[in-house]
């Protein structure tokens, strides 16, 4: 089990309540001297801690508890037995995906998305979006108010609202959804391999502009957005062995 564990906590004041619980009873070092995360908060917090790894291209394992609204990122709170847990917790590992976005002003971002990257129509008018993928144009112009690429630790998350697939966590897959798709009508989506290149051109862009979504960054007025998964890179998440984030990615398919 690691000896030097950070503690971070969310700005809410519940998220600080917990902290000021947990510090009073365990031993804590700043986070450039840890091996090891326990975060408090909710998944937006959690997702943003491991953005932050990776921009800092220091990857360490991170706890989490639930502190905030949905908490599927997450364990239960409790002060009990953190360090029995930490050590009995099961490990996944995460690959994020690999986003390039061009702007219609020539701009370039690479930007890493953890759950999924949405591109989405920022006027009332539906975007028309084509969809290559493998150097294979399969969707000329997709009419819709927007689309989304997921992973399967994200197929849960906005995917699943837009009535995208469920993944299982360790499939090698993605999952291609489409936004209030208008034309081709019955286009549901496709789960596509994890090995896939999608490429997503927006056409009528200065007409009829996009912004791309990378979980919690926004990039306005996009031309083309390339999406690959980042194979270089893993993040790891620990869950207690009766929380476990694959059974619960697997039992969310006979939620009603």
């Amino acid at each position: 089990m690691a000896e030097n564990i950070a503690l971070i906590a969310s700005s809410t004041k519940q998220a600080r309540d917990a902290e000021k619980e947990l510090r009073a009873a365990h031993e804590f070092v700043p986070l450039a001297d840890a091996d090891l995360v326990v975060a408090l908060g909710g998944d937006g917090h959690m997702l943003q801690i491991l953005h932050q790894m990776l921009e800092a291209r220091r990857i360490l394992p991170v706890y989490g508890m639930n502190l905030g609204t949905v908490g599927f990122l997450m364990n239960s709170w409790s002060t009990h037995d953190l360090l029995s847990r930490i050590a009995g917790a099961k490990r996944f590992g995460v690959k994020p995906l690999e986003v390039v976005i061009s702007t219609a002003d020539g701009e370039k971002f690479t930007l890493p998305a953890i759950n999924e990257i949405s591109l989405l129509r920022e006027t009332r008018q539906a975007a028309k979006i084509g969809i290559t993928v493998n150097k294979r144009e399969v969707i000329p112009e997709l009419i819709c108010d927007g689309v989304l690429v997921s992973t399967p630790a994200g197929s849960t998350a906005y995917n699943l609202s837009a009535n995208g697939p469920i993944l299982p966590l360790d499939s090698p897959l993605l999952a291609l959804t489409p936004i209030s798709p208008f034309r081709p009508r019955r286009w549901k989506g496709a789960i596509l391999p994890d090995r896939y290149r999608i490429v997503l051109d927006i056409r009528e862009h200065n007409k009829r502009p996009v912004s791309a979504v990378a979980d919690q960054r926004e990039i306005r007025d996009v031309a083309r957005v390339e999406v690959a998964l980042d194979r270089n890179r893993e993040l790891e998440l620990l869950f207690d062995p009766d929380h476990a984030l694959d059974d619960r990615i697997a039992m969310e398919q006979f939620i009603t």
